[in-house]
């Protein structure tokens, strides 16, 4: 079996590097012609279906709620592996993401992500609030975000997630737009983080309830973060029945 594991692996990653090279000439569209930014996420949604369907990994949408095209929406998923970031891309509204500034250090991969995307390096305080600035200005331009509320893959511990950071809640509260908490249950074990190799399971995704901010101030931060995690981990817990609850 764990040869298998190894040439699924493999696989997988030459598969991901060869559509990564075929989208590159549609993802210049948006980076030539910013303003047609909705195109990131209906690539990133071809490409997110056609990396699953040919790597052999079924997935599953669900959207406990209708999301509304016309809205913006800050999504807010747990966060336990690589994986997630092709998983965020079924999303069915057209989004960009808010992630480590590592990514730009991967050859061609990280100009595409720098130029499309928002970086942060977290260490960093001011790049902290370059980052908030950038994200309030992509919701001022019309654009939904993917923010992983945890701030990268920090648990040692999946599904354990850990105690959320505030950017993404602040952004949401100061433009007064919706979060929507998502939950990724089984990511963690198809591809474990550090990477090792895939264990082929089906890949789900839950979109839920989107969470008004309006009328909410800084004052409601916590208390909006707390909301979404406690969504996140009763969903969690409905998946992984051993999962013992943290506290925010």
């Amino acid at each position: 079996m764990k040869i298998l594991r190894i040439l699924h692996t493999y696989y997988g990653l030459t598969v991901f590097g060869i559509l990564f090279i075929l989208f590159l000439p549609l993802l210049l569209i948006p980076i030539i012609f910013p303003k047609q930014f909705q195109l990131i996420g209906i690539f990133n949604r071809w490409w997110a279906k056609i990396l699953f369907i040919l790597t052999f990994l079924p997935f599953r949408v669900e959207c406990q709620a209708k999301l509304d095209s016309t809205k913006q929406y800050v999504f807010c998923p747990n966060h336990f592996s690589y994986l997630d970031i092709p998983t965020m891309g079924l999303n069915p509204i057209n989004t960009i993401f808010v992630g480590k500034s590592e990514m730009e250090n991967i050859p061609l991969f990280g100009f595409m992500y720098s130029r499309l995307h928002i970086t942060v390096d977290r260490s960093k305080l001011k790049s902290k609030f370059i980052t908030l600035q950038r994200s309030l200005e992509a919701l001022d331009q019309g654009k939904s975000l993917v923010i992983y509320p945890e701030g990268g893959i920090i648990t040692h511990h999946p599904p354990h997630i850990v105690k959320f950071k505030d950017g993404a809640f602040r952004a949401a509260i100061e433009r007064q737009v919706s979060i929507v908490p998502v939950t990724i249950p089984y990511n963690w074990i198809i591809m474990p983080d550090p990477p090792k190799y895939l264990h082929p399971r089906k890949i789900v995704v839950i979109f839920h309830e989107p969470i008004e901010t309006k009328g909410m101030t800084r004052q409601n931060v916590d208390e909006l973060k707390k909301r979404v995690f406690e969504v996140i981990q009763g969903e969690l817990q409905k998946h992984n029945p051993a999962l013992v609850p943290h506290v925010a």
